[in-house]
């Protein structure tokens, strides 16, 4: 009886109901054919009794035969999971594997939003100087000859690495280092864009959708000095260098906006002081500032800047440019009284002018940081988020 009933329990146990197939046909088969050859020995027979013998032998052996593979069974299902659990282990290790890479992308921009504070650099937080970072290294595309921009990390190699308009940017590149060497299955192009995706929604901006598929280039080709925007000049020189990247007015305004952090340095750009009160935190105060700020020439012996009254806050030539052009100032105005409206153009903007020159896969969602799981490696079909 207890065979009997422990052999019941093991076929109706839910481990076992996926691997039916593998002994439930053969039990009907073997009853089927048992009563069919006991049927024709014994007509009358008690269905309460076993019979005499059956089609493997003497009934009692054919019993004991199915209790035993019965019991058996429990061990087979161990054995078989115990092998999936080590291939499924040795899967994970390669990457990319699915649930590995989910994993890795998560806790590289994990790290990198924990090492964005740090009091002891201007106004304490990286953000602004990451985000500067993947500006700059993207900011070299040319469509005409789809060379420069982001992917290959060129910024590692001269001339790109000593432009004046990377001047500091090094500290950047050095503080990501630090977190490459804990995941080195990422590109360096896709580390630092990444890095500007996680500083602008920890400092409450929009989130920004991300792709990863840059690679690291060795060097033999860098894209030429010149191609960044120069704050000293107008209207025609920003549409110049803008255009050549693909961008229409719009979005050169809403991109101008990410000048609501960090500040200028002395011994970089040559100019000073940051462009609103509040450079650790995303907002729309650039545009707020153009318009209702006046602004005049500030009297010093450094390059031409404008300041603000207190002296304190300061706009570049390049950035009065964008309320003196009437198409400009158009979108400065509308950016002005709806900060979600900016949030919106420019995540998709930064997020362009990041994938600039690289070829993406996204036939799957994008990865995001701050509402989903982020980000990784140096394969352009990783976008599993």
């Amino acid at each position: 009886m207890f065979l009997k009933t422990f052999g019941r329990r093991i076929i109706n146990s839910p481990a076992l109901t996926r691997y039916n197939t593998l002994f439930t046909a053969p039990m009907v088969k073997f009853q089927r054919r048992f009563k069919s050859h006991d049927a024709g020995a014994n007509e009358d027979h008690n269905p309460h009794e076993l019979p005499s013998h059956g089609y493997y032998g003497t009934a009692e052996d054919d019993y004991m035969k199915l209790v035993l593979t019965l019991m058996l069974l429990p061990m087979g299902y161990y054995v078989f999971h115990q092998l999936q659990r080590f291939r499924d282990e040795a899967d994970i290790r390669k990457l990319p594997q699915h649930l590995k890479v989910v994993d890795y992308y998560k806790a590289a921009a994990d790290e990198i939003a924990g090492i964005l504070e740090d009091e002891e650099h201007d106004d304490g937080s990286l953000g602004p100087l990451f985000v500067r970072l993947a500006w700059h290294a993207s900011g070299t595309y040319d469509k005409g000859t789809n060379k420069g921009g982001s992917n290959g990390a060129t910024m590692r190699f001269e001339p790109e690495s000593s432009d004046p308009a990377n001047a500091g940017l090094d500290l950047a590149r050095e503080r990501l280092e630090e977190v490459h060497k804990k995941f080195p299955g990422m590109s360096k192009a896709d580390l630092w864009t990444l890095a500007a995706c996680v500083a602008i929604t920890e400092m409450g901006g929009p989130v920004i959708k991300w792709h990863p598929g840059r690679k690291e280039f060795d060097g033999t080709y860098v894209p030429p000095n010149g191609r960044l925007p120069d704050g000293s000049k107008g209207a025609d020189h920003i549409r110049d260098v803008f255009y050549r990247m693909g961008f229409k007015d719009q979005e050169i305004v809403a991109l101008a906006g990410a000048h609501a952090l960090g500040r200028c340095h002395p011994e970089r750009s040559g100019y000073k002081n940051p462009w609103t009160r509040a450079p650790t935190t995303f907002s729309n105060e650039y545009f707020k500032q153009l318009l209702e700020t006046k602004w005049t020439k500030k009297n010093w012996d450094g390059p031409t800047q404008f300041e603000d009254p207190t002296g304190e806050l300061m706009m570049l030539p390049a950035d009065l440019a964008f309320i003196e052009d009437p198409e400009f100032k158009k979108y400065v105005v509308r950016y002005s009284k709806d900060e979600e409206l900016f949030f919106k153009d420019f995540a998709k903007a930064f997020q362009k002018l990041l994938e600039l020159g690289v070829d993406i896969h996204k036939s799957a969602p994008p990865v995001t940081y701050g509402d989903g799981t982020p980000p990784g490696p140096n394969r352009p079909t990783w976008s599993y988020w």
